[in-house]
């Protein structure tokens, strides 16, 4: 079978980024707190989407008065960073917990349920972590996986391909967990799921979006 992967042409990506610089201009905020979050987290070391509370403080900003976020980190430094992002932020019904992932949500509780569920982690625990997010979510609940290498320019749909080691992709872990969990979610009755595509400078990729039945 012929292999899945392509290329975009440079023209097309970098149209794709107008496109998505444009609308950004139009429906995202100028956030400072989040602006500081960038900056704070590159003097650290620290990559700003996957930790030190960016998210964290874009989905807060969405909660009732008596909501609570809870932020999962794996580091004391990622936490660390995290907390003093969220106080300066000015957010106060955030939580930040450290531990590992898996293990951490399995001691959560599940008496109240949560609304939504964002997962943006390694790959290949990607199964794992969505099972105790299922467990964890309500009914009608979002379970919503950020997942960078969720598509790979087409490396998940193509069953033939070994992910050769690179910068982006260091071992197949990442194609493997995509894998895995697509096999899950297409024998679970209890989920509802999509990949929604997306493309940009990088290339083109996706993202996976569960509700809970």
């Amino acid at each position: 079978m012929a292999s899945t992967i392509v290329k975009l042409p440079q023209e097309v990506l970098e149209t794709f980024t107008k496109s998505e610089q444009y609308h950004n201009s139009f429906l995202i905020r100028p956030n400072e707190e989040v602006q500081h979050v960038s900056k704070h987290s590159a003097e650290n070391g620290l990559l700003p989407i996957a930790v030190s509370a960016y998210s964290s403080i874009w989905m807060s900003q969405g909660l009732p008065e008596d909501g609570e976020l809870i932020t999962l980190e794996i580091s004391e430094v990622n936490a660390k960073v995290a907390r003093e992002n969220l106080a300066r932020a000015g957010i106060h019904n955030a939580r930040v917990v450290c531990g590992k992932v898996k293990e951490t949500m399995a001691g959560l509780p599940t008496e109240e349920p949560f609304d939504l569920v964002f997962i943006d982690a390694d790959n290949e625990s990607y199964p794992g972590y969505f099972v105790e997010a299922k467990r964890l979510v309500r009914k009608r609940g979002v379970i919503m996986g950020i997942v960078d290498n969720f598509v790979q320019y087409g490396r998940v749909a193509d069953e033939s391909f070994a992910c050769p080691q690179s910068k982006e992709y260091p071992n197949d872990s990442t194609v493997a967990g995509a894998r895995t969990l697509l096999r899950m979610l297409n024998e679970d009755k209890e989920v509802e799921a999509i990949t929604v595509a997306i493309a940009d400078v990088k290339g083109y990729d996706g993202f996976l979006y569960a509700v809970k039945l």
